[in-house]
């Protein structure tokens, strides 16, 4: 099979039949088999009907349903566990993806051999409620993850190799830094193409702009410190632990050597707790000795954690 279409929905369903015959449409006329699994995410309209009315037509249409709604990422890791085409292919199911990017997303992955490809919406039609968080948090994801040329990481358009989504775990809210998470994986030929972006036809948003972009960066900082200390965590505890510890005990040197000084010379010496140098050393080598212990622990579950040796391999012999 050519391509899998993956649509994660929720409350969608004046849209999902006019979705469905412009995929088939553009997939007919490119000859490329395929097939369209709709994620239902727990949505309270007629949207699953819908579906299970396209299933009795098309047989190249399948369905999940959840039972209640847990977000677009476990939508998008459900269905990349169903995919059976060497493409995969995300979209919204919000009429603002154009299938008509179909095809040219198709040969970037075969032709050109990139494992991903994502959409850049560079003319957009939301709200500033969404543009302005959304270019922010694109910024911020270039710079922590590294991938300078793309623009626009939480486009919901985008084109995988098969390879790519059966080797990444999509969870909390992880699909706005796919890119990432493959590129932490080892699929590192990641490529963009400019898409057309259309005015949303039927409904509202369902997702707000300000509480995306905090979210987004507080995923952003997770993964980055998975990516970077998720197998060496006394790294990270160890150095800053150390660090501290470092410096409470310089600063203990300096009242020992004060008090030292007074008594040697025949002054009167200060109270050691009259020197902000003593709560210096105090607090320092406290918070030192509590950050190197839960690097050390860290260290331990990481060791013994399920999958500790689980690496991806590319080829064997």
């Amino acid at each position: 099979m050519d391509i899998s279409v993956v649509v994660p929905l929720f409350n969608e369903e004046e849209s999902l039949e006019e979705l469905h015959d412009w995929i088939k449409r553009v997939c007919t006329e490119n000859s490329l088999s395929y097939e369209i699994v709709f994620v239902d995410d727990g949505s309270t309209d007629s949207s699953w009907k819908i579906i299970e009315k396209m299933s009795k037509e098309d047989n190249q249409v399948k369905g999940l349903r959840f039972r209640r709604n847990y977000g677009k990422s476990a939508g998008l890791y459900c269905g990349f566990e169903k995919v059976q085409g060497d493409v995969v292919i995300t979209m919204d199911a919000d009429l603002q993806d154009s299938p008509d990017e179909i095809p040219g997303l198709y040969k970037m992955i075969t032709e050109e051999g990139y494992d991903l490809v994502s959409g850049y919406k560079k003319k957009r039609y939301d709200p500033l409620s969404k543009t302005i968080p959304t270019k922010l948090f694109n910024a911020t994801a270039r710079k922590v993850s590294g991938i300078h040329n793309l623009h626009d990481f939480n486009c919901g358009l985008k084109a995988y190799r098969k390879d790519v989504v059966k080797n990444i775990e999509v969870y909390g809210e992880m699909h706005r830094y796919i890119p990432y998470l493959a590129k932490n994986a080892g699929f590192s030929k990641i490529g963009e193409k400019i898409v057309h972006h259309q005015a949303r036809k039927y409904g509202s948003t369902k997702f707000g702009g300000w509480n995306r972009f905090f979210n987004g960066y507080l995923d952003l900082l997770s993964l980055w410190f998975l990516g970077t200390f998720g197998r060496k965590p006394m790294h990270v505890f160890g150095f800053l632990g150390t660090l501290m510890f470092f410096i409470g005990f310089i600063a203990i040197l300096i009242v020992g050597g004060i008090k030292i000084y007074a008594l040697s010379n025949g002054i009167k010496a200060p109270l050691v707790t009259n020197s902000p140098y003593f709560y210096i050393a105090l607090t320092m080598m406290l918070l030192g000795t509590q950050l190197f212990l839960a690097g050390f622990i860290g260290e331990l579950v990481s060791r013994n954690a399920h999958g500790r040796n689980s690496y991806l391999i590319e080829h064997e012999i």
